[in-house]
């Protein structure tokens, strides 16, 4: 077997770090951007549901030592 053949199959088919890094804060982007839609949307069918988790979380920052 010639080294370039053997080479070519003991590279991986993975694209460049940077390339990685965009990729995957493009994909995290979208997953946050779809998770504050969802939590829009329960926030608008559930009111009570969300006053109540408001609440709670502003009760935690009220008691959270710095």
């Amino acid at each position: 077997m010639p080294d370039g053949e053997r080479r070519e199959k003991d590279e991986p088919d993975t694209p460049a770090p940077q390339d990685a890094d965009a990729a995957r804060r493009r994909r995290r982007a979208q997953f946050l951007r779809e998770l504050h839609e969802a939590k829009a949307l329960r926030d608008r069918v559930q009111p009570r549901r969300a006053r109540a988790a408001r609440m709670r979380q502003a009760m935690r920052m009220r008691t959270f030592r710095w």
